[in-house]
This record gives structure tokens, sequence and C-alpha cells, in this order.
């Protein structure tokens, strides 16, 4: 019978055990989850899913844990097959998207087959199905294991005691509950600024140094100590190469994904920035868009491409020349969004003399503020060349914050607007929902001069109809004045819109009509196809009644945005 004393350290032993590993569960939850958004696309679901699968399979393997004869052995088993799992899950993950896609084209290659016959049907579609769908998987059999811990530990406490423990479990959950609230904050504080192999190695390190204590306060009770002393060292060592090289092998991979060369991969604390870069031979003219380049920059949030230099100035031209061609003056202008410098390099052509820029990620501001600090010569050469160092201007002011939170502040100094640009990535994650809402819209009409004009890009009109005109109905809620809405091919997104609103006097198309040519010359836009433009095909907006507003907290413009874009991929 173990003394008292031992009896105590052991329990120390095991529910501080129970605690970090409990941390190390929920982490392995978030690391799945936001991989899976990333690979995915459809982030908020993705990682709503991916919790719900793995606290099923956790229920699951806690059943499962009653087959295992020996709690001990079992537990250090278990510890092991969580390291290996947890800290090597995301590359095999990247690894097996990376060969599905990259396949169709190696056999394409293989046989000299035309890009119009690339295989991609039948095996090859089962075979991309299976591995997109691979973080679910992992994500279930980590659960699994995980959701054995807790019976173990219970099973070995009264073990010790050699009786039964009338609080043993609610010992046990407690500790589970802290633990995993310390795991959460240690996600949210550390992990998530930092590589996510990274993060997965760390964290698989826990489960190994909490199975080598184990390890040597339990000797005598394990069957076979050697070999686990042999595993703990083996797995230990495959997790500080993982730690070392697994960011350059899942970057290695995900480049895979890309049709041209990735030339910087950033993780901020938001979301990831991917810039990849295609040379097209020195001087290379496209006369067709009105470009000459050698290469084409191409630049992506989260596996999204948001720009792409060889056509980004016709989607900026049709987001700033209505507005502020429309707008009696350009003294004061906002942008909200567009962190990269493009919306605002169009601006200054205007000659405003104060513009405000919005943004809520610093490290991207900071990127194509200052590119030569933290991009290769060559690249940060070319971002410069391209937003011709906008956000470097005198004349701007950029706010590193949540735009939603910030127009409060703007209204309470008394600020007045004569244009505002909202340039947002697509509402794609109800954090991006609320600033398409009528209570935002309605906030930053108050920041408009009385006629002022607000344009705002609205996603596709083909491949998202009812979204974007969701947008323009939501703006119309907001009383606007006159809201129109306009559209043009942007060749890297096809079919592209934009809406269109005054706060008072003259709608937008009338003040362009009233012009002889935009005030600014354009390299694509002129003022003929700009007002042609503004129609759309025949019962365009037939439907246009049964499209419900974005309202605060409805998550409208969301769902149809999510709705859109599974439709477009096939997922439904």
């Amino acid at each position: 019978m173990l003394s008292k004393d031992s009896r105590l350290l052991d329990d120390i032993l095991l529910i501080l055990t129970m605690a970090i590993l409990a941390g190390c569960g929920l982490i392995y939850e978030y690391l799945l989850s936001h991989y899976a958004g990333r690979v995915l696309g459809v982030m908020e679901s993705t990682i709503y899913t991916m919790i719900g699968l793995m606290i099923v399979s956790m229920g699951l393997g806690a059943f499962a844990a009653r087959k295992v004869r020996c709690a001990f052995n079992g537990f250090v088993y278990l510890e092991l097959i969580i390291a290996l799992l947890g800290s090597s899950a995301i590359l095999f993950i990247g690894g097996l998207i990376a060969i599905t896609q990259t396949l169709p084209h190696i056999i394409a290659d293989m046989f000299a087959l035309p890009p119009d016959m690339l295989p991609q049907g039948g095996l090859f579609n089962t075979l991309s199905f299976l591995a997109i769908k691979s973080p679910y998987f992992f994500g279930v059999v980590v659960g699994f294991f995980i959701g054995m811990e807790i019976p173990l530990i219970a099973r070995i406490r009264e073990q010790i005691h050699g009786q039964h423990l009338a609080n043993n479990l609610g010992t046990i959950y407690g500790a589970d509950y802290i633990g995993a609230g310390l795991g959460a904050a240690i996600w949210v504080l550390f992990l998530l600024s930092i590589d996510i192999s990274k993060a997965a190695a760390l964290t698989a390190s826990l489960n190994l140094i909490a199975g080598a204590f184990f390890i040597m306060r339990y000797w005598r009770h394990l069957h076979w100590p050697k070999m686990f002393v042999v595993g703990h060292i083996c797995l230990a060592v495959l997790i500080v190469v993982m730690f070392n090289y697994g960011n350059q092998w899942l970057n290695q991979m995900n480049s895979l994904l890309y049709l041209d060369k990735v030339v910087h991969v950033q993780k901020t604390n938001y979301q990831q920035l991917t810039f990849t870069e295609r040379e097209m031979g020195l001087n290379t003219t496209d006369s067709a868009l009105g470009n000459t380049q050698s290469s084409i920059i191409n630049f992506y949030i989260n596996g999204r491409l948001q720009f792409s230099s060889i056509d980004e100035h016709i989607y900026h031209d049709y987001l700033v020349a209505p507005v502020l061609a429309g707008s009696a003056r350009h003294d004061n202008i906002l942008i909200i969004g567009g962190g990269d410098g493009l919306a605002l390099r169009d601006v200054l052509k205007y000659s405003p003399k104060n513009v405000t820029l919005i943004d809520l990620d610093s490290e991207l501001i900071d990127i194509f503020q200052n590119p030569k600090d933290h991009l290769n010569a060559n690249l940060a050469r070319k971002i410069a060349h391209l937003n011709e160092n906008s956000l470097q201007d005198e004349r701007v002011t950029v706010l590193r914050s949540d735009a939603f939170l910030t127009i409060n502040t703007l209204l309470k100094s008394g600020q007045i607007f004569d244009a505002i640009i909202v340039d947002l990535p697509d509402p794609s994650h109800p954090d991006l929902n609320k600033l398409y809402t009528v209570n935002f819209y309605a906030r930053l009409k108050q920041l408009l001069a009385g006629d002022g004009i607000i344009a705002i890009q609205s996603t596709s009109p083909y491949h998202a109809k009812d979204s974007f005109i969701s947008i323009g109905k939501t703006l119309k809620a907001a009383d606007y004045n006159h809201v129109q809405q306009y559209h043009d091919n942007v060749p890297s997104f096809g079919e592209w819109g934009w809406t269109i609103a005054t706060k008072m006097g003259a709608s937008p198309l009338a003040r362009l009509n009233k012009l002889d040519k935009l005030p600014v010359e354009h390299t694509w836009l002129n003022l003929d196809i700009l007002k042609a433009a503004f129609v759309f095909p025949n019962d365009f907006y037939k439907n246009e009644e049964n499209i419900a507003i974005n309202t605060l907290g409805s998550h409208t413009l969301y769902q149809l945005h999510q709705k859109a874009w599974t439709n477009q991929q096939g997922v439904q």
C-alpha cells in the first residue's frame, strides 16, 4: 500500500497531466479546424464542423477506453499516438491535397494532353474529394484518441488508491476544463501567431513530455518500459525535425496548389498571405489589358485571389473612378479596407487633401507600406511599383483597426468625407458579414457630406448573384437617396460588380452623364465604358423581392455567399 504522501504526489501528477493534455486536445481541435478552413475555403462552417466531429469522436473514444486492459500501458501508447498524429496530421493533409491536385497535370504532361482534356473526373475526382475531406478524417481519429485520456487517467487514479474514488470523475473533469481554458488562451495569445507546423510540433511535445514523466513515475507498472523510452526518443527527434522543417515542407506542398511560383508566404494574426509570380518574359505586353510587365504578381488571402497585377487596374478603375468622378469635391476621402494601397494609389490621382484608410491587418499594411522590409528585393520592388508607394504619402492617415468600431470614433470626432470607398474581401466569414449590414452602411452615411458618394465592392453578379443584389438592397435599406449597381469583366475574377450610392442630390449615373470625360485619365476605363457598365441583362433583378437585406446578426449575406460559393465548387 502506498503512503499518503506518495498517493498525494501521484494525484498532483495525474491531475496536472490531465490539465496539460486537455489543453493539448483543445489546441489540436483549433489547429485542424484552422487548417481545414484554409484548405476548404469555407472557414466558419468548416471550423464548426471539425470541432463537432472531434467532440463526437472523443465520446466514442471514451467508450472504447473500456477495452484497454492495462490503463498504465494504454496511456503511454496513447500519448505516443496522439503526439505522432498531432505533429504530422497537417503535413499529411497538405501532402494528400498537393498530390491529388497535381496528379492530373503530371499525367497530362506525360501523355501530352491538351488543357481541355485534363483528367479530372472519375477516379481523379474521387481522390481529390477524399484529399480535400482528409482534415475531417484526421480530426475524427485524433479526437477518438483524445477521448480515451480521461477514462484511463480515472482508472489509474483508482488503481493507485486501491479503491473507488467518490469524486474521481469530478476531479478529472475539473482539471480537464481548466486545462482546456488554458489551452485556448495559449492558442490565442501565442500559437495563433506562429507557423501552424511549429504550433503542432510544440503541442505534440507536451504530449511527449507528459508520457515521459508518466514512464518515470510508473516504471514498475509498465510491461515494456524500455521500448516506450526508445519510442519517446524517436518521436522526440521526429518532432524536432518537424519543428525546424515542417513549415518549409508545408509551404512547398501548398505551393503545388497554385498555378504560379510561390515567392512569399506569411501568416498574420488574422489570415495567411501568399504571393505568387509568373515570369512572362522581358517587357511582355498584353495590349488587351492595357498592361506591360515582365511578370505577373498574384496576391492571395487564405488561398483566395485578391488581385493579379495583370488586371487589377480594371477592378480598381471601376471601384474608384465612378465615385470620385461623380463627387463635387475630393478634399477628404475615406477608404475602408484596401490595405494593399492599390485603391489608394488611384484615389491619390484625384489630388485629395486628406485620405483616411482603415484596415484591420497591421502586418498586411506593413508589407505593402514598406515592402523592402518584409519581402525579397525583387518582389518588394514590384509591389512598390504596383501601388506606387501610396501608403507612404503624407496626405494619407492609416488606421490599423476594426472599421466596424473605428467608424464610431470618426463620428464622435465629427469628421465628414466627400467620398467613401469600401474595398473589403467578400463576406465569406461572419466577421466580414457585419461590414455589409444596414447598421454599418447607415453609420457610413453619417460620415458622408451632403452631396457625398459611397462605392462598395459587391462580389460577382454572375457567380453570387443573390449576394450582389442583397448588397444593393441593404444599402437602400440604410436610406441612401439613390442606389445603383454596375458590373464588368475582370479576367482574373470573371464577371464582377460594384454598388454606388449618393446621400442626397442626383444619382451617380446622372452625375456621370453630365461629364464629357472622366476627370482623370485611366489606362483601361473611359466614360462610355463606365456608363455602359450600369446596364444589366434582361430580368436580372426579377427575383429581387425574394432576396433579403443583411441586418446585423442575421448573417443573411454570409449565408448567401456561402451557398453561391459551394454551388460553384460543386459541393452541393
